[in-house]
């Protein structure tokens, strides 16, 4: 079941959405401020997340900068905000649609049944990874190298699967270590150094010299494919 985070201070307007959503068939999560959004997002990041940008403790345009850097999950702004300025600074801090409040119902669910298509689309091209030197299939989670299956430790999945998400982009070492080992363990930096090695070692063609795995040094690592 898809779940959406609704993250909106008002509580009749939350209420109205959920009733809205789960009479569709959505699973439904809801934060009243940015930092119980932002931990929601840690704990289990959603399908969809519905943000208004007048937040209470953090500006919704810092809540996208913050989800952004660990997860690509479709962003709906839903704001009373209506000034352009504040619409392109949300949309080039990583949203995915604006929408002013006051605001059609049916037009809220035909941008959120949109946005959701589009990320099982982009999900369904990310499944598998295709380079000159090796293939990582992540719904059989099945590695080859020059024919041959190269056999990856469900950690290793885990790693690569979540650098998979945004190719090329440059994931922080803590959002890395979040998202593998889990809360508590971002300043493990060595874990990664550990498991990046593994990696190159079995699918890298010259692991000394990666041309996949790259290390941005005290910053974070990227899958370039």
């Amino acid at each position: 079941m898809t779940r959406i985070l609704v993250v909106d201070d008002e509580p009749s307007l939350v209420r109205t959405l959920s009733i809205n959503l789960r009479a569709r068939g959505y699973d439904v999560e809801h934060a009243f401020d940015g930092r119980t959004a932002l931990q929601s997002v840690v704990d289990s990041v959603p399908d969809l997340i519905v943000l208004d940008l007048g937040l209470p403790d953090i500006d919704g345009v810092e809540v996208i900068r913050r989800v952004r850097a660990a997860s690509e999950v479709p962003i709906i702004v839903l704001s009373a905000r209506h000034d352009s300025d504040d619409k392109v600074e949300a949309l080039d801090e990583g949203a995915d649609d604006y929408v002013t409040k006051p605001f059609g119902m049916d037009e809220l669910l035909a941008r959120v049944r949109s946005s959701v298509r589009r990320a099982a689309s982009d999900a369904a091209h990310a499944a598998t990874v295709h380079t000159p030197d090796f293939t990582l299939d992540f719904v059989e989670r099945r590695a080859t190298r020059g024919g041959s299956v190269v056999r990856l430790t469900p950690t290793e999945w885990q790693l690569l699967e979540r650098l998979a998400a945004t190719p090329g982009r440059l994931v922080p070492q803590a959002d890395l270590l979040r998202a593998v080992w889990g809360p508590g363990y971002e300043r493990e930096a060595h874990y990664l150094r550990v498991y990046a090695a593994g990696i190159r070692r079995k699918l890298e063609p010259a692991p000394g010299h990666p041309r996949y795995l790259l290390t941005e040094p005290g910053q974070g690592y990227r899958l370039r494919v």
